[in-house]
């Protein structure tokens, strides 16, 4: 029976800024929280290993821009590329518009990557070290974020029956379709709440990689090992979703894992590579002669 399954219809909004009828809502607020918590992982990876503050300072604002602009240019490139390429003033109001709605994950990391590049450009810092190290935070983002999209009801799962299926009243096509014609909102897989907990889980996967095994493995194995465990569980996740934009439905395989599979490519190459070079650091270290 329906009533069996979680009845889900959160209010978006936490309360609204009196005077300017501004609403403060819970995604813009696990977006912020997604930041201080990778802030405060982070600045302990920098203290354990002799980086300052000041250039962690450095590398959040950084991130902060990559991210928010990665994942708002990689919506429209993504999911609508008609309006970037038909009308791009159009495009540009729209993205620097709140309440910036339409944010592509595939496009955040991509932001991210582009940030750290220009990062250790800017600070003469290793790439494969940050890299190593981003990978630890990324995560604790993307629960975040999910947790987000849960709360706001997008990003939905596709029908199912399964005991923990949600029922998501504020979902906008299932309230509008559905509801106002008297059709029962349909139980759905809460897809978003699989990649919260996949991100959590991963968290505590990359920071024991980090504590324990950073001096063990070759530059570059962390950032390996995460493209592929995160856009693996990404492909596997879509398959639960819904069509997020119109042109993707019929297709084999969505947006969504069309873009995951260049990520665990790069993963795969990103392992094999870091291992031939532990293997020369350690041909180095043992040609080495000892000092008389």
């Amino acid at each position: 029976m329906i009533s069996n399954f979680i009845d889900w219809n959160p209010n978006p909004d936490i309360f609204t800024i009196p005077g300017i009828d501004w609403p403060v809502r819970w995604y813009g607020l696990l977006w912020a929280v997604a930041f201080i918590l990778s802030f405060v992982v982070m600045n302990k990876v920098y203290q354990t290993e002799g980086r300052t503050a000041k250039q962690l300072d450095m590398l959040t604002i950084y991130i902060i821009v990559g991210t928010v602009l990665g994942a708002r240019v990689g919506h429209y490139l993504f999911y609508e590329p008609d309006l970037l390429f038909s009308d791009p003033w159009e495009w540009f109001v729209s993205m620097i518009t709140p309440p910036f709605s339409g944010l592509a994950s595939h496009g955040g990391a991509l932001g991210i990557i582009i940030a750290m590049i220009l990062y250790c450009r800017k600070t003469k810092e290793r790439q494969l070290w940050l890299f190593d190290r981003m990978v630890i935070v990324v995560p604790v983002a993307g629960m975040c974020i999910r947790l987000g999209n849960l709360i706001n009801g997008e990003i939905v799962g596709s029908v199912t029956n399964v005991p923990w299926a949600f029922l998501f009243n504020n979902n906008d096509v299932d309230h509008i379709n559905l509801m106002h014609r008297g059709i029962p909102v349909p139980p759905r897989h809460p897809a978003q709440l699989y990649e919260a907990v996949f991100c959590l889980i991963l968290f505590f996967v990359m920071f024991w990689l980090w504590k324990s095994k950073r001096n063990k493995v070759g530059p570059g194995f962390m950032f390996g090992i995460f493209c592929v465990l995160l856009f693996t569980e990404r492909f596997i996740d879509e398959f639960f979703k819904v069509e997020q934009v119109e042109f993707e439905q019929g297709m084999a395989l969505n947006m969504g894992q069309i873009l995951s599979i260049p990520f665990i490519i790069i993963g795969c190459i990103m392992m094999l590579r870091s291992r031939k070079l532990e293997k020369y650091a350690a041909r180095e270290i043992s040609n080495q002669e000892p000092i008389q």
